[in-house]
């Protein structure tokens, strides 16, 4: 007798994989085989075409993008594409920016999987955040200015009110934690405004877009500043906004760029 639990067994598999922050060098070594083993890729918009090619030949590949500010494909049609695809046999890798796990969706995508019957793995990838202020050489946290770190989106879901940013604000000055802000441009005036009634006006900010990309830019600034600096320097999605007295060497390098260049060039 067949049991009906047989149903839930599909024969395809499903994987959530992170690809990273966009050069193709950062991927895990798990990653790379995850992505060359598909048969169909789901990849988000912000997953790069190096990394994309890494499938192997005759894989069917399906852009589905998810980015702020543009038109995103609905996350219930991503979820029932992946359900279908598995359900055929397919081996589906749901290739997604940074990390499944860190403002990824990829908790809610696991959950509908398995509440599917289907049986899901999660290869993690660097994050944005980690990769942005590591390539200027600064790290995240530091025995002397920070104890901890924070990764935070700036986007609150419709109809939800968002973070706390003064709570957070006074936590992290009390704490000595450093502020990592996904998507967070857009709203930055009131991001700015909220953080500053916890934490100083010179408190050192970094502005990071394209983080690992060639195209990466970044703009240093102070909490105070932060919204005028965006607007002057035209930073743009995606970006990260990292908050802490941890830039404080990031910052004084720049103050003293910036004293040179005026002492030379008036």
């Amino acid at each position: 007798m067949t049991s009906s639990t047989n149903n839930l067994n599909p024969s395809g598999q499903c994987t959530l994989v992170g690809a990273g922050p966009g050069d193709p060098e950062l991927l895990t070594l798990k990653a790379l085989k995850a992505i060359q083993a598909a048969t169909v890729l789901l990849v988000d918009d912000l997953v790069s075409d190096e990394i994309v090619a890494f499938a192997k030949p005759g894989a069917r590949i399906v852009h589905v993008g998810k980015r702020g500010g543009c038109k995103s494909t609905p996350q219930e049609f991503i979820e029932k594409l992946m359900v279908m695809a598995v359900r055929e046999g397919e081996n589906v890798v749901r290739l997604k920016g940074g990390d499944p796990f860190i403002f990824g969706r990829g908790g809610e995508e696991v959950e509908h999987l398995q509440a599917a019957g289907i049986t899901v793995k999660v290869i993690n990838g660097i994050t944005a955040g980690l990769a942005a202020v590591t390539s200027l050489g600064v790290p995240l946290t530091h025995r002397q200015h920070a104890h901890g770190v924070v990764f935070v989106t700036g986007h609150a879901k419709p109809g939800d009110s968002g973070t706390d940013w003064r709570a957070l604000a006074e936590t992290a000055h009390k704490a000595k934690l450093t502020l990592v802000i996904y998507m967070g441009v857009s709203g930055s005036g009131q991001i700015q405004e909220e953080l500053l009634k916890g934490l100083a006006a010179q408190t050192p900010v970094v502005i990071i877009q394209n983080a690992s990309l060639p195209t990466q830019r970044h703009a240093i600034s102070t909490l105070a500043a932060l919204t005028a600096t965006i607007e002057r320097e035209k930073m743009q999605s995606p970006s990260v906004i990292v908050v802490g007295d941890v830039l404080q060497g990031l910052a004084a390098l720049n103050n003293a760029g910036e004293i040179q260049y005026k002492q030379e060039f008036g």
